[in-house]
């Protein structure tokens, strides 16, 4: 599961890399069995030739010093990391890999993101390591992902069964405080259909009042 933390520099990274207009995406699998790289984007160099940047997101000197496998296989290869951690291992960081550093803003008032990245160490410019043909199929296959989710949340909770719903509502009950006060969305999920359910007992418990009133004023008439 992703910390805040790393949530906030990926979606910092994601808008950084758009605004120098490349193609980017989220958790691309490699060709090759070079693993899943975190973030990955393309450009189209003047030369109409591509230009490949894999991004390894790091929030923690657990995280950095992780055995899992590091996808620098692109044009141009980074960490990004917290500005505290970067002060830490840099160290450790080889020649040929750079550095982009995040900075949270404090306060995040009127701020559209919740930070920005510095360039704190250029990489060195390597030949691409796998099928470029093979890695723009993995980029097209990761944002067709991508466009699938959006299209699916742009059609909301219809295409999702009753029974996934409530396994979702089921896990994320024990940490989820999304309304704050105490109550989560699970707990607020179950008071919610449990007055649903009272009040349709009262409006059926009403109705059967009403048609015992009308049966005994009729008897009464008959008397």
């Amino acid at each position: 599961m992703k910390t805040s933390l790393t949530s906030q520099m990926e979606e910092v990274l994601y808008y950084y890399c758009r605004e120098n207009s490349d193609i980017v995406v989220e958790e691309v699998t490699m060709p090759a069995d070079q693993g899943i790289v975190d973030t990955l984007s393309c450009r189209l160099t003047a030369e109409n030739r591509f230009e490949w940047r894999c991004y390894e997101l790091k929030a923690s000197k657990a995280d950095f010093r992780s055995k899992a496998k590091l996808s620098f296989i692109g044009n141009y290869n980074y960490f990004v990391l917290p500005a505290a951690l970067f002060a830490k291992i840099k160290e450790d960081i080889p020649d040929h890999i750079g550095v982009m550093v995040y900075h949270h803003y404090l306060p995040t008032e009127n701020q559209m993101l919740p930070g920005y990245l510095s360039i704190e160490k250029k990489p060195q410019r390597q030949e691409l390591l796998v099928n470029e043909q093979e890695l723009l199929f993995r980029l097209i296959t990761a944002q067709a992902r991508e466009v699938g989710k959006a299209k699916q949340t742009a059609r909301g909770l219809r295409v999702f069964s009753t029974d996934q719903l409530y396994k979702e509502l089921k896990k994320r009950q024990p940490d989820y405080d999304l309304f704050g006060g105490g109550i989560n969305f699970y707990d607020r999920f179950v008071e919610d259909i449990c007055d649903q359910a009272v009040e349709a007992l009262k409006s059926e418990l009403d109705a059967t009042r009403e048609a015992y009133l009308q049966l005994e004023h009729r008897l009464l008439e008959e008397k």
